[in-house]
């Protein structure tokens, strides 16, 4: 019996391959900036997250008035070589095959307006989605606004909706609005930390995820 109406996905780490580009951009705008660089981890744990509220966890409270300036050479690092950032390997087969099985696609991402949609045109994808949400329209994640509007829009009811992620953000929106999640662990977090979010299953990659989530779209 069909589980899910409405598959919503995250974008970066998520579709997008560009967790190893997003930490570059935030340690080579605090290198730029003279201000303390975070390792790997850290700079990760916070890709999912609106912008500002991010680089502030980057910008020593004797520094806040820096943060304009942190988000200012984050956007310039960030958007250098980004032609370079590739889909994950059959993103668009999945998207293919979630739209072919009869459910809704939706993308709810931390990412600006302006960016999603830059991002959309460059990959050639953005006709698969049927909706999509960002922070411009949104609270940030993990709050749960993206997903009660995009199941509103729908019509779908929040536990007929999957929320597909790399982060703990993406799982604990679902939590949130009283929807499912799926964490796929090829993107910013391990699979431990997201596991501590009750996903209802963690996948290592988009096919894997098709295996996992299209027999509970018939």
């Amino acid at each position: 019996m069909r589980e899910y109406d409405l598959v919503v996905f995250d974008w970066d780490g998520t579709l997008m391959d560009s967790t190893a580009h997003i930490v570059n951009a935030i340690q080579q705008a605090c290198r730029d900036l003279a201000l303390p660089v975070p390792g790997r981890e850290a700079a990760s744990h916070v890709i999912g997250l609106r912008l500002a509220e991010a680089m502030q966890q980057f910008c020593p409270p004797d520094q806040a008035t820096r943060l304009p300036d942190l988000v200012d050479a984050f956007r310039r690092r960030y958007q250098a070589d980004l032609d370079r950032v590739t889909l994950f390997d059959a993103a668009r087969d999945t998207l293919e095959a979630i739209r072919d099985a009869g459910a809704f696609v939706a993308i709810a991402t931390g990412s600006s307006r302006a960016g999603l949609d830059r991002a959309l045109a460059a990959a050639g994808i953005g006709e698969l989605f049927d909706a999509t949400r960002t922070v411009d329209e949104c609270h940030s994640k993990p709050h749960p606004d993206m997903l009660l509007q995009l199941t509103a829009y729908f019509g779908v009811e929040c536990r007929r909706a999957v929320m597909v992620g790399d982060t703990s953000h993406d799982l604990l929106m679902a939590l949130n609005a009283g929807s499912h999640g799926v964490g796929i662990s090829h993107g910013a977090h391990g699979s431990e930390e997201l596991t501590r979010c009750q996903p209802r299953a963690i996948v290592h990659s988009l096919p894997e995820l098709s295996s996992w989530l299209l027999p509970r779209l018939c």
